[in-house]
């Protein structure tokens, strides 16, 4: 017998309909309807709501085989199928992070695809592979983030099978799994949870209607969404959630949605015996995220750091553009290097308003704080999805590096920015309603036309090729052009696993030294020195040691070292 049963208070009448026969279903107090039946694995099946002859799929459902406008089918995964059993899991403290999509990072874009090239990770110094969205959504491909299915695995990336499979891939070979989840709005298309409950409110965020997380009926809706999370860390036995966008939560209730789902996974994470870890993204540089409960935190273990990657991309590039224009001087990239954040409660010009809050360094070590010289955001957000190997030097792309890796932070790659991908990853989408899939693309282009760009240079995300162009060449890890920036990136990393100083969390024990004329900055951990020249011409830096790493050769001397333009060196003076 298989248990249905869907929170419905709305309808009058609620039925389940299994392989095509209708069955009534009986309603409880608290608005769920239940039916316990006769139901084979892989049994389709949707709910009828009152006189409505349209069959709604399950708003948790475990699989949609035929998408997300399909009947849902019955499916549970085979205990037997996992091989993970010895896995201890990985903290994030000391991680090397990966974020890839699944559509883009082979040309198959699936689950079996992707762990063909696992051990491309391992030998780079990868330990946690951070996935974007595989729940399910409207269209074949798409970013991820227009979820409408929570519950549910993307059936052209392999379904939940796919995912399981991946998983154990992964943890074979010495890899944590992170997954990114979306819980601060739903899809356009698919939505047919307002239907059964009053999943949504009259708020609105960027993305659409916000959820009720402290309205009346607002208990169950938490719920859906805590265990949502605790699901693919229960049951696909993922280490890490990347909760997007948390500052689009709106929730004015004394124990915030984060504390709650924070308090649930630590109980989750003593009962499967592996450490399990919340990464925040959130517009606010607020510490609270990332501040243990029992000193006033939400106790979340880290949270992506916007600023750093601002302040190292316009330091490097020279873009003042748009949210980049508070930063780019090198006093700039050293504070953020120190401090954790730039904006902390200072004037934010892209804001109009005093923005951010200190970290407070005695709760908050610095590797609560990802650091990144890419995103998928920070790519496929500019107009063209360009990669700054479009437009930087591979030195340059080197010294970005070198400062992320040689940062405090937990140091996070995109896929393919280790050899400097000349693929673009563009913003793309496959929505089959056409007025969503027109509106789409016209707001994109409006978007960007209010920044001054030429509407006819920015991809139309419905179409195809915007999808293709984004699928990474496997063939560029073999080029010449390509091989020495991804040997640097092995050694930067091979760098931080063998020396301690270079995965020691605290901030205070990092400090920075700078000439903004100059364009060098030097950062120091310990006896080790990381010295770039940002400039184009070689400079001569008040700093000496060993060279144990460099871009291009660097020349010693007692007193100083020179370093030739768009390059780095680490050096050891002990």
């Amino acid at each position: 017998m298989t248990l249905f049963e869907v929170w419905g208070p709305r309808p009058e009448r609620v039925r389940v309909e299994v392989d095509g026969t209708a069955h009534p279903m009986t309603r409880s107090a608290d608005g769920w309807w239940r039916a316990d039946l006769p139901a084979r694995s892989g049994a389709r099946y949707g709910y009828l709501l009152d006189d409505d002859p349209t069959v709604l799929p399950d708003p948790r459902s475990a699989r949609q085989p035929d998408g997300v406008h399909g009947r849902s089918a019955v499916h549970t995964l085979d205990p037997a199928g996992w091989t993970d059993a010895g896995w201890t899991g990985r903290p994030l403290a000391g991680a090397i992070l990966y974020e890839l999509h699944v559509g883009t990072f082979t040309p198959e874009g699936t689950f079996g695809a992707a762990i063909e090239h696992l051990d491309h990770l391992v030998e780079l110094g990868v330990t946690m592979v951070e996935l974007m969205p595989v729940n399910a959504f409207d269209g074949t491909h798409n970013w991820g983030y227009d979820g409408v299915l929570w519950y549910a695995v993307h059936e052209p990336y392999g379904g939940p099978d796919g995912l399981q499979r991946f998983v154990n891939a992964c943890h074979a070979r010495g890899l944590a799994v992170a997954l990114d989840v979306v819980h601060n709005h739903l899809g356009p298309s698919g939505n047919y949870l307002p239907r059964f409950a009053p999943y949504l409110t009259e708020g609105r965020n960027t993305w659409g209607q916000s959820l009720n997380l402290d309205g009346p009926d607002s208990d169950p809706v938490r719920r859906f969404i805590i265990e949502n999370a605790l699901r693919w860390l229960r049951d696909f036995h993922i280490d890490a959630l990347r909760l997007d966008a948390v500052h689009a939560l709106v929730d004015r209730t004394a124990t915030h949605l984060l504390a709650e789902l924070a308090a649930d996974t630590e109980s989750l994470a003593a009962h499967v015996r592996r450490p399990l870890t919340l990464i925040a993204e959130s517009d606010l540089n607020d510490p609270k995220l990332i501040t243990p409960r029992a000193a006033g935190g939400y106790g979340l273990t880290g949270q992506w750091n916007d600023d750093l990657h601002h302040a190292v991309h316009t330091a490097v590039s020279g873009e003042r553009q748009g949210y980049y224009a508070d930063f780019g001087s090198l006093r700039c990239l050293a504070h953020t290097l120190t401090h954790g954040f730039f904006h902390v409660g200072t004037y934010s010009s892209f804001r109009g308003r005093t923005h951010g809050r200190p970290l407070d360094t005695r709760f908050v070590p610095a590797s609560a704080l990802l650091a990144y010289t890419c995103t998928h955001d920070q790519i496929g957000n500019r107009a063209i999805g360009d990669r700054p190997s479009a437009y930087l030097t591979d030195g340059q792309l080197a010294i970005k590096a070198a400062l992320v890796l040689f940062s405090a932070y937990t140091p996070m790659l995109f896929m393919g920015e280790e050899w400097g991908a000349r693929t673009p990853f563009q913003f793309f989408t496959s929505h089959t309603d056409p007025v969503i899939g027109a509106a789409t693309g016209t707001g994109r282009k409006a978007e960007f036309a209010e920044h001054g760009w030429d509407t006819a240079d920015v991809p139309d995300p419905q179409d195809p090729e915007t999808f293709l162009r984004s699928k990474l060449d496997w063939s560029e890890p073999q080029q010449k052009r390509h091989v020495e920036l991804l040997s640097c990136y092995r050694k930067l990393i091979a760098l931080r696993r063998e020396r301690i100083e270079m995965t020691d969390p605290w901030l205070t024990r990092v400090s920075v030294d700078y000439d903004e004329n100059a364009r060098w900055i030097a950062v120091r951990r310990g006896p080790l020195v990381l010295v770039c020249n940002l400039s184009e011409k070689q400079v001569t830096v008040p700093v000496a040691g060993v060279s144990l790493l460099s871009w291009e050769p660097a020349t010693e001397s007692v007193s100083a070292t020179a370093i030739p333009g768009h390059s780095f060196v680490i050096l050891e003076n002990p």
